[in-house]
């Protein structure tokens, strides 16, 4: 179970896509991410319509959302996590650059999110990890949490 905690969420849209774009799931007439999947009237009168791709950009987003929340943990397995997200963006941007069906914005934006997520990943976990570390008058002094004497990190002072 711990490990499909560190699967990358951002790997859910380039199934999805994949499933879609090779015709698994039926055959779409033309262009599959142009289909309506719902209209609403709304109240000036118009009409929105959101597109089968927009709903793929809209669910790339939520899990981004997710995997930087994942990215605030700490622990060993957030070099997983790391190195999952990398090898999910080298497999999107090998599909875009080789394969014909992924040549589409649709595509190119998850393939941007899935990059906004590798890098947001080694932001956070950078950023948590400088916390942890405090520089003092005296200059960077390795010893034991002041402030927290109960944390096992250990501190700059």
């Amino acid at each position: 179970m711990p490990l499909l905690v560190n699967i990358p969420l951002t790997v859910a849209p380039l199934l999805v896509y994949n499933i879609i774009a090779y015709g698994l799931v039926g055959d779409f007439p033309g262009d599959p991410w142009v289909l309506p999947v719902m209209t609403v009237q709304l109240a000036s009168a118009a009409r929105w319509t959101m597109l089968l791709g927009d709903l793929m950009i809209l669910s790339g987003l939520v899990f981004l959302f997710v995997e930087i929340v994942k990215a605030t943990r700490v622990g060993s397995a957030s070099v997983l996590d790391h190195i999952l997200s990398a090898l999910v963006f080298v497999i999107y941007l090998i599909e875009f650059l080789i394969v014909p069906s992924a040549a589409s914005s649709v595509f190119f934006l998850l393939l941007v999110i899935s990059l906004v997520d590798l890098i947001a990943g080694f932001t956070v976990t950078i950023h948590g990890a400088r916390r942890d570390v405090a520089f003092g008058p005296n200059g960077p002094r390795l010893g034991r949490s002041l402030s927290n004497p109960s944390r096992n990190s250990f501190q700059f002072f």
